[in-house]
């Protein structure tokens, strides 16, 4: 796939993060994942459904024992954080007193992920810790902040590798931002 392609008249598609830079921060972070929990058992929670594409190749690179979970949450309309979080798929799980790694795909301005956080401990998870693999700290309006980053994106509205608009574009291989086409018809 090219550098940039036409989303539609109003919109372009600019490759910020090419595939095989995403597979070597995924593969970076997997290490960094079973360094931390060495001889323990976790429970990944992956935040559907923007985060499967990247909660699946991270687990392939896990060599500790998981076990896997899912939550979906919606704050999102359009390009803009509506700042109300719903639960629209709970845990299948328990969580109290056990080791849970949260796996989300972007935290931007951390509202999502501090509701979940929140109720996770509510709950009496026994330990907490999140991975992302794009950080928006630009955008925070919480005090949260992941233990395992990926990429520290400063802006822009992005798709691709799980990420969509409007619920389209999540198959796209690499991370695109969508920008304005200022070339005339």
């Amino acid at each position: 796939m090219d550098q940039s392609y036409t989303l539609n008249q109003e919109h372009l598609l600019r490759v910020v993060y090419p595939k095989e830079h995403i597979a070597s921060e995924v593969s970076r972070l997997a290490e960094e994942i079973n360094a931390a929990y060495a001889g323990r058992e976790l429970l990944v929670i992956v935040v559907l459904k923007g985060a499967l594409f990247f909660a699946a190749d991270l687990l392939r690179g896990l060599r500790i024992p998981v076990r896997v979970d899912f939550v979906k949450l919606s704050s999102y309309d359009g390009t803009m954080s509506s700042g109300q979080v719903q639960l629209t798929k709970d845990l299948d799980s328990e969580v109290a007193g056990r080791d849970v790694l949260v796996v989300e795909d972007i935290i931007d301005t951390g509202l999502t992920l501090s509701f979940l956080v929140d109720l996770l401990h509510r709950r009496g998870v026994g330990t907490l810790r999140v991975c992302t693999l794009i950080d928006k700290k630009e955008r925070r309006q919480t005090e949260l902040e992941p233990d395992f980053a990926g990429f520290h994106c400063p802006g822009g509205f992005l798709v691709g590798y799980g990420l969509d608009y409007n619920e389209r574009l999540r198959e796209l291989p690499s991370i695109f931002e969508v920008v304005e086409n200022n070339t005339e018809p």
